[in-house]
């Protein structure tokens, strides 16, 4: 193990809280401390033996039509429907008492600033940042949104890749360009609004171009999304082209890598038989596109197919190594690692 191994890994997004909540194991607090299954992504030891600090623990609420922990459909399947609020606020609540119970565990502690995020990273205490992927638990009056504020919730998705009220999401498509409908629409808008006031970061990962550029023309803050890639090296609709890149870099924003060899690969296809290589190819863009102050990682754990070589959680200092290997010097490493996603949490939340 090289000392490069040993830098601290904080992630832009993790949907280990659906693993749980589905889980059929009553205790979900110990099933995190103890070690979950095999297949599993992220547990507290397989995160202490990777150098994971934390990063933004991802609520989820799943469609009623596939509830099943590996949420990402195949390629050009059908999206499921909107999802009801009764459901999505059952789901929404019951990940959030989750996150709640893991920290009275001492498994984790829920980072509301950067400061607390950096005070975390210190000490080795697993750093959680309170995130919502699609906002489906909230209504139109908003009133969620406080209630949800006021427990910590500091980034949101406003959509996952189905439509809500807010916005619609894009597919996932290959080949495809992430422009595949309308944008937010008037209650989008104003849940944008609402987040700036709040400070509460607005994730722009699965919305569609449209919904892209409605949230950069009406927020104040720097332009985020947690996990996605670059759509000139893999054409996946969900990746970001030239043009959302450029908008993120003008507000001083931010992206996550994401692991999900789908959106990796030049062929598309979501096979774990993928090398590390082109992770750092699409890292090698993204600094070039956003400079090296605005990169970050964004796996997707426990929410997609990861390359093999990674693993799971535990297998991150390969991707340090890696990235050594590549050129990368410390103070890069480091920035990718975990410090870039503390400044974009500083400049977006505070």
């Amino acid at each position: 193990m090289t000392e490069q191994t040993l830098v601290p890994v904080f992630d832009g997004h993790n949907d280990t809280l659906l693993k749980l909540y589905q889980a059929k194991e009553a205790d979900k607090e110990k099933l995190f401390i103890d070690g979950a299954p095999a297949d599993w992504h992220i547990d507290l030891p397989r995160a202490k033996k990777g150098g994971f600090a934390g990063g933004m623990f991802a609520i989820f609420p799943p469609s009623l039509e596939k509830r099943r922990s590996l949420a990402m459909p195949s390629n050009d399947e059908p999206l499921p429907p909107q999802l009801p609020l009764d459901a999505a606020t059952e789901s929404t609540v019951g990940m959030a008492s989750i996150l709640f119970k893991l920290e009275r565990a001492g498994a984790l502690t829920i980072c509301r600033s950067a400061a607390e995020v950096r005070a975390a990273v210190a000490k080795g205490i697993l750093a959680a940042v309170f995130h919502i992927e699609g906002a489906e638990a909230i209504g139109p009056d908003l009133a969620m949104l406080e209630v949800l504020h006021a427990a910590g919730l500091r980034s949101l998705g406003i959509v996952w890749s189905r439509p809500n009220i807010f916005g619609n999401g894009v597919p996932f498509r290959f080949p495809s360009s992430p422009d595949t409908g309308d944008g937010l629409s008037d209650a989008g808008k104003a849940l944008v609004k609402e987040c700036n006031r709040l400070k509460i970061q607005i994730d722009l990962s699965h919305l569609n171009e449209k919904g892209f550029r409605d949230v950069a023309k009406l927020s104040d803050a720097p332009l985020v999304a947690t996990h996605s890639n670059v759509h000139k090296i893999c054409p996946h609709a969900r990746n970001l082209t030239d043009w959302q890149l450029g908008a993120i870099r003008d507000s001083g924003g931010m992206v996550g890598l994401n692991y999900a060899t789908g959106f990796l690969r030049d062929d598309g296809r979501m096979v774990a038989d993928t090398g590390i290589d082109v992770m750092v190819r699409h890292v090698d863009a993204l600094i070039e596109a956003l400079g090296e102050g605005h990169v970050g990682l964004g796996s997707d754990f426990d929410g997609a197919v990861i390359p093999a070589p990674i693993g799971d959680v535990s297998g991150l200092p390969k991707l340090i190594d890696a990235f050594a290997a590549h050129g990368y010097g410390r103070e890069l490493i480091e920035k990718i690692a975990w410090k870039n996603w503390a400044e974009a949490l500083e400049r977006g939340i505070g």
